[in-house]
């Protein structure tokens, strides 16, 4: 069976951040799965709409040579997605806050284990950011 690898986010304004953020997840496993967040998650978290809305981010991301699948999030429960790919690890990026805190316990409650790994870096966070790269 392949190693399943899971990231998840907002991808809006795909970057060398993401780009590298996604390469070094694919290098942990053999499959890497992506889960977009939907559009109505990110203004309800951010407080505003994307930049690209979510079917222009699968896009991106399924242009990605590294990327094997790419997933909406799913309306309600944010933790549906994750019991229907089962990963073996989950990849989370240096800033990631959101749905991450509770993570590992939400998932052994519904009987789950991934190895999950947080990277400590990103690829010049200074610069490649999307809330820094969004046009006004």
């Amino acid at each position: 069976m392949p190693l399943k690898v899971l990231a998840f986010g907002t991808y809006d304004l795909l970057h060398p951040g993401h780009e590298h953020h996604l390469r070094n997840a694919k290098a942990l496993g053999d499959e890497l799965w992506v889960v977009v967040a939907r559009d109505d998650t990110v203004e309800k978290v951010k407080g505003r709409l994307p930049h690209n809305d979510e079917r222009e981010r699968m896009a991106a991301l399924q242009a990605l040579q590294y990327v094997d699948h790419v997933l909406l999030g799913r309306p309600g429960d944010k933790y549906v997605v994750i019991e229907e790919i089962v990963p073996d690890i989950i990849v989370l990026g240096y800033d990631q806050m959101t749905f991450t805190d509770a993570l590992a316990s939400e998932l052994a409650a519904r009987g789950l284990n991934p190895k999950i790994v947080r990277f400590t870096k990103g690829l010049e966070p200074e610069t490649y950011k999307s809330s820094k790269m969004r046009p006004s």
